[in-house]
């Protein structure tokens, strides 16, 4: 839809921004594009393509293009009729994001990830789980990584993420302000 954008508007360079890894390196021919259902979308944007003087693709992680992944939730929300003004969004910049340095309580003491780090420790479920709560962390334990006691969670660019509870939380922050 960008890349169409930019052509009605008669754009002779472009750079574009993606958060699909795998998008990304086919489009700049990093990758063969293999999946049968993905070939003539291929096809298709590499034809526009050949409509710019200079285009670049830009591989950016969906957590580092939040006002992106928030402008498509809004604009999802919005019926626009055909010969309509489309309603002003303003958007502001409030410096620092208003979770920075957020803790949340452990009312029970015990931390979010607690109940995911003993099924990988000992494959013990919580006290009267129902057999769908089994099923869900069993599901939810498959993104984790236990080493010794640490409990890591990986991420879709399979990047270990430390788990920690409160108390460690807040004695990082201290430290690393």
């Amino acid at each position: 839809m960008g890349i169409l954008a930019a052509l009605e508007f008669k754009a002779k360079v472009l750079e574009v921004y993606g958060n699909s890894a795998l998008v990304v390196h086919q489009l700049r021919d990093e990758w063969e594009t293999r999946d049968s259902k993905l070939i003539p979308y291929h096809s298709y944007i590499k034809n526009l393509i050949e409509q710019f003087e200079e285009i670049t693709f830009h591989h950016i992680p969906r957590e580092e293009n939040q006002l992106a992944d928030a402008l498509a939730t809004l604009s999802s929300m919005f019926k626009i009729s055909q010969g309509k003004d489309v309603p002003l969004i303003r958007i502001q910049n409030r410096g620092q994001p208003a979770y920075c340095k957020a803790i949340e309580e452990e009312p029970d003491g015990k931390p979010w990830f607690y109940d995911i780090k003993c099924y990988l420790k000992d494959r013990e479920y919580p006290p009267g789980a129902s057999e769908n709560d089994k099923k869900t962390l069993r599901r939810l334990a498959m993104s984790f990584f236990l080493d010794g006691e640490v409990l890591y969670k990986r991420n879709h660019d399979m990047v270990l993420l430390r788990c920690v509870d409160a108390k460690e939380a807040m004695e990082i922050m201290i430290r690393d302000p």
